[in-house]
């Protein structure tokens, strides 16, 4: 149990701070630079990402196991990963827009493109891939458990790459850049800076949940 819960832990956080599906695999990239210009859009829209990330993850794993591996559909993956993203999407627009207008104001045009948001999407086609391997050796069951905690991993990991870079953003808005380099220059800048930042996690979460078990 306690080798599970390692190899659980791992997962979830390598997906936060060593393999953040936003500062080091660069996807995402359109509302993390859109929507992080205020804290609590941030935070909306990465609870957002959370929610359809996991639930779509939920779906479409078995869906791929047992649909289209089982009837040899795997050619309309993307297809079908789609329409259940935009699908969840939707039900989030419904519920923001009945339940917290403020926030769904906020996140105006960027909350309908969570549907075309290459981060969701590849995360529950990497999650396929990585985890579906496992169902014949361990099982549906805990090949199903780490696919969903991968997805919930990398979730969290969006939202904290757009926590950070609120903040950076913040105090880059304070500052007084070279007129050459404001507007959006300085924000890739700056984008490109936090990701630098995150490399230097490799291979720390392995050690230090080696250490604690």
């Amino acid at each position: 149990m306690s080798a599970q819960l390692a190899t659980f832990a791992t997962i979830f956080f390598s997906m936060i701070l060593v393999n953040n599906y936003v500062l080091v695999q660069f996807l995402g990239i359109c509302p993390f630079l859109g929507v992080s210009k205020k804290l609590d859009s941030s935070v909306g829209m990465g609870m957002a990402v959370i929610v359809v990330m996991v639930i779509a993850t939920a779906v479409t794993f078995p869906l791929q196991i047992f649909l289209l591996d089982a009837n040899n559909l795997g050619y309309m993956q993307t297809i079908i990963f789609i329409l259940v993203i935009a699908v969840l999407v939707q039900l989030i627009e419904i519920t923001l827009k009945r339940y917290i207008p403020a926030l769904y104001s906020s996140l105006g045009v960027y909350l309908p493109l969570i549907t075309t948001n290459c981060c969701v999407l590849g995360v529950t086609i990497l999650a396929v891939q990585d985890y579906s391997g496992l169902v014949e050796s361990s099982g549906f069951g805990l090949a199903y458990a780490e696919a969903l905690v991968c997805a919930a991993g990398a979730g969290v990991g969006f939202l904290v790459a757009m926590l950070l870079f609120c903040g950076v953003r913040q105090r880059v808005e304070n500052a007084n850049p070279p007129e050459s380099f404001k507007g959006l220059p300085i924000t890739l800048v700056s984008a490109a800076i936090t990701s630098l930042s995150f490399m230097g996690f490799g291979g720390l979460v392995e050690n230090i949940i080696s250490a604690i078990m």
